[in-house]
């Protein structure tokens, strides 16, 4: 029996104890914590080979695209069942890929501003009436559906040094220019413990290519400013192929502050936003099967490199 539900919104909670589940279970499985967020939620990461290729993928930046969370959780079930197996995923011997490849995956790195999206925070809790508050100064954003933000009210994939000043212009200039439900860069960058944390990881991780899922628009994004990294493009045409989406520039008003435009200026390695599925945030689970079979092909490419 399957041990990452896929019928039921990934809460925090769920997250959490879904990680320390498939530890358990799986011997190859491991997890480290990376940090705890201001309300004191968990960010773990998942683990997974011993091969000297490290690759990192993340999910759950943003709180109203929690879908992308089962992604990785079920993804990392499945290799690990495969590979005890000895058994092949999508065509590939899983446990040739766990010898030759580590992968880490943190399927949640926005916890707090998930557990307002999904429900699990009530509105007795604490954060709850802080996320409130700030949401009544921005009644054209729907609450809670259209909270992408921490609940400190500060947007995670904004909140990075690769051009936080641009980023901090355009997004002050549309009226994000304090703590709000998305697109506010925070005071200053790595201000909060959640991208603290995912920047610190990423260093000491040292991987070859990182991963940032994100819903929606199926559609990949591979660059940061003017820099040129060798074969990510190539690569990212691999990972449009086999998924069926579209790999695009990123768009201006988006260019700067994220966490896959940070991992390419600061290692000149290939660096990728996935934008998964279509419609509008929080997408529905009844799009998840189909979300994750373009998916594993994709992953498992780029663990591939």
């Amino acid at each position: 029996m399957a041990i990452v539900k896929t019928d039921v919104p990934t809460t925090p909670m769920l997250c959490n104890e879904t990680i320390l589940a498939l530890t358990e279970r799986y011997p190859t499985l491991t997890t480290e914590l990376l940090t705890l967020t201001a309300y004191a939620r968990p960010i773990r990461s998942l683990i997974l080979g011993t091969g000297a290729r490290k690759v990192l993928f993340t999910a759950a930046h943003h709180a109203n695209e929690w879908i992308t969370a089962p992604i990785l959780l079920k993804f990392m079930e499945d290799l690990a069942r495969t590979a005890e197996d000895g058994a092949s995923l999508a065509g590939v011997d899983a446990k040739s890929l766990s010898e030759q490849v580590t992968i880490v995956a943190v399927p949640m790195v926005d916890p707090d501003g998930v557990a307002l999206v999904t429900g699990e925070l009530k509105p007795e809790d604490p954060g709850y009436s802080a996320a409130r508050e700030i949401a009544e100064g921005f009644p054209q954003i729907p609450f809670p559906e259209g909270w992408k933000a921490n609940l400190t009210g500060v947007d995670l994939n904004l909140n990075y040094p690769a051009g936080w000043l641009q980023a901090r212009e355009i997004k002050f200039m549309q009226g994000f220019d304090r703590p709000a439900p998305r697109d506010y860069v925070g005071r200053a960058p790595l201000n909060q413990p959640e991208t603290r944390a995912l920047a610190a990881y990423t260093e000491y991780i040292d991987p070859a290519l990182v991963l940032a899922f994100h819903s929606q628009g199926q559609v990949i994004y591979w660059q940061f400013d003017d820099i040129f990294v060798p074969g990510a493009e190539e690569l990212g045409q691999r990972l449009a192929q086999v998924s069926g989406y579209a790999l695009e520039d990123t768009p201006y008003n988006s260019a700067f502050a994220g966490y896959k435009d940070w991992f390419i200026q600061n290692f000149r390695r290939p660096g990728y936003t996935v934008e998964v599925g279509l419609g509008e945030n929080p997408l529905p689970l009844d799009q998840f099967d189909t979300i994750y079979r373009e998916n594993q092909p994709l992953l498992l490419t780029a663990a591939q490199g």
